[in-house]
């Protein structure tokens, strides 16, 4: 099966920059997968995109050096195993707050006997390789999403599921059920250390750690804090600015 080129990263101490999508689009999917991402994240939860199209932009990723990872729309276990088929070689899951919703999460993405995954690899068996069932198991990452205070709560629960790769922070939904508001992260507040909490722990038990950033001056500060993965902003986001900055020099 073809490896998951994110776990030697993880094995050996580099952080991983991850693309996050939200446009549907194969052509913008594949365009972003050749600029030097490691991985690259299709967003079926707030992205505008279905999962037919999520088909043409994993295909699209496929074909360049990027891990092809989704953000799945719900807990949902049939969902989840329905894009591991389409070919993610991982998902992060929104909202996971307990021990039960990360198990729950592992077992879709593996085979029995360490899961629940139903048989019927489909396009992931085209991109991971002939032998993918004897080793989906251990090329998948089960990856939930931190964000929520009754997450904080179990945190230690959460990190102690056998088959969590990864936890990875959501810091604006998790600000918002601290009654904050998106973007606390940036100041000192529950946010903030509930951020430096969820790395604390998942550090304590050697468990790699991604988050969502705002752009990438707030990833390379997340590195250097010890997060494992960063998430420099989205596609839609960093195209607006791009765009802002071109017409700001066109009126100079």
């Amino acid at each position: 099966m073809r490896q998951n080129a994110l776990k030697p990263l993880l094995h050996g101490g580099k952080p991983i920059l991850n693309a996050w999508l939200s446009v549907p689009s194969g052509y913008l999917a594949e365009g972003v997968g050749h600029q030097g991402f490691d991985s690259v994240t299709v967003d079926l939860q707030h992205g505008m995109i279905g999962f037919e199209t999520a088909i043409t932009m994993l295909q699209a990723i496929s074909a360049t050096p990027a891990v092809p990872l989704v953000r799945c729309p719900s807990r949902d276990s049939e969902a989840i195993m329905h894009l591991l088929d389409a070919g993610a070689y991982g998902v992060i899951c929104p909202m996971i707050s307990t021990r039960h919703q990360a198990e729950d999460l592992v077992a879709a993405c593996r085979y029995p006997p360490h899961g629940t995954r139903s048989f019927g690899p489909a396009r992931g068996k085209l991109y991971g390789g002939a032998d993918y069932f004897d080793a989906a198991n251990a090329e998948i990452m089960a990856i939930p999403m931190l964000e929520t205070a009754q997450a904080l709560d179990n945190i230690d629960d959460i990190l102690s599921v056998d088959g969590v790769d990864m936890v990875y922070v959501g810091p604006n939904d998790l600000a918002l059920d601290l009654g904050e508001r998106p973007g606390a992260e940036m100041q000192d507040g529950k946010t903030s250390a509930a951020i430096a909490h969820i790395l604390a722990r998942a550090k304590a038990a050697g468990v790699p750690t991604g988050i969502f950033c705002s752009g990438g001056e707030l990833a390379q500060r997340r590195i250097k804090e010890g997060f494992d993965l960063v998430t420099p902003n989205n596609d839609f986001n960093t195209l607006m600015a791009a765009m802002q900055n071109e017409i700001a020099k066109c009126k100079t």
